[in-house]
């Protein structure tokens, strides 16, 4: 009776271990500033080029389950640029927030190649202001679009330290915009109530936009990962007779904590 009792014990202990290994949930987040520079033209506000200096805060979290072979990725990223005309005679201030909501289906191979493919929701909201403009002077941004998505990365040891390459890229699909028409002055649309157009859908070939990331990863605890990498973010329009694009290049820098989660059961 007492041999039947462990036995059932034991069993019952396996279970409930596997039961937890399968509900586990892995989150990996990351951490990034970054630093560089933003090329702009928005014809609304001007038909002159704007440049200048930029910085980027960056948060990725990504949430996995060693049961399930999908990923959880979502991404908060939000820029801020000072720019000036190429005669250095006109200013601008552009800034916008990003967040992405994705899915990715992933594929491991021999332990150290790890690639991942789904898609990815973005919303943004941004503006553009320009100083010398007394008539219209700003430009809201405001977009939702469908992008494709992939990352691959590659774990290998340098100086017995664990590292990783990781390579990130997003390109649009479909979409949606806010855009003045040419000429319609924002009193019109607002006040007036004079829609023409405003509401725009897009697609790769109207707002041809791209995205990547590179990032090396250098493992200073088990837990705690230091990473520097590049960031390109290539934002473009041609909507309404306007013609519009955000073209950012960033150096970042930061930090990876992960931990896992096991969920409380009743």
């Amino acid at each position: 009776m007492n041999r039947h009792l462990i036995i059932l014990a034991l069993a019952f202990c396996v279970c409930t271990l596997q039961a937890q290994n399968d509900s586990l949930r892995r989150t990996t987040t990351s951490y990034q500033l970054g630093v560089g520079g933003s090329h702009v033209l928005d014809t609304y506000l001007s038909q002159e080029k704007f440049s200048g200096l930029a910085f980027t805060l960056l948060i990725t979290t990504e949430r996995e389950r060693p049961a399930s072979s999908w990923t959880t990725l979502m991404e908060h990223q939000l820029n801020l640029s000072t720019l000036n005309d190429r005669t250095n005679t006109q200013s601008e201030l552009q800034g916008d927030y990003s967040f992405y909501y994705g899915r990715l289906y992933r594929w491991q191979f021999a332990h150290e190649w790890k690639l991942q493919a789904g898609g990815m929701l973005n919303a943004n909201a941004g503006f553009i202001y320009n100083t010398g403009n007394s008539n219209n002077p700003a430009q809201a941004r405001l977009s939702a679009m469908l992008m494709p998505t992939a990352t691959v990365s590659k774990d290998f040891r340098l100086f017995d330290r664990h590292l990783r390459l990781r390579y990130e890229v997003q390109l649009p699909l479909v979409g949606i915009m806010f855009s003045p028409n040419y000429g319609q002055s924002y009193y019109e649309i607002f006040n007036r109530g004079n829609y023409d157009h405003n509401a725009v859908p897009t697609t790769f070939v109207s707002a041809p936009s791209f995205r990547q990331q590179l990032t090396l990863h250098y493992s200073l605890t088990p837990l705690t990962t230091l990473t520097l990498g590049y960031l390109g973010d290539y934002q473009q329009a041609n909507v309404n007779n306007l013609k519009s694009h955000i073209y950012a290049h960033r150096f970042m820098i930061g930090f990876i904590r992960q931990f896992s989660i096991i969920p409380h059961r009743l």
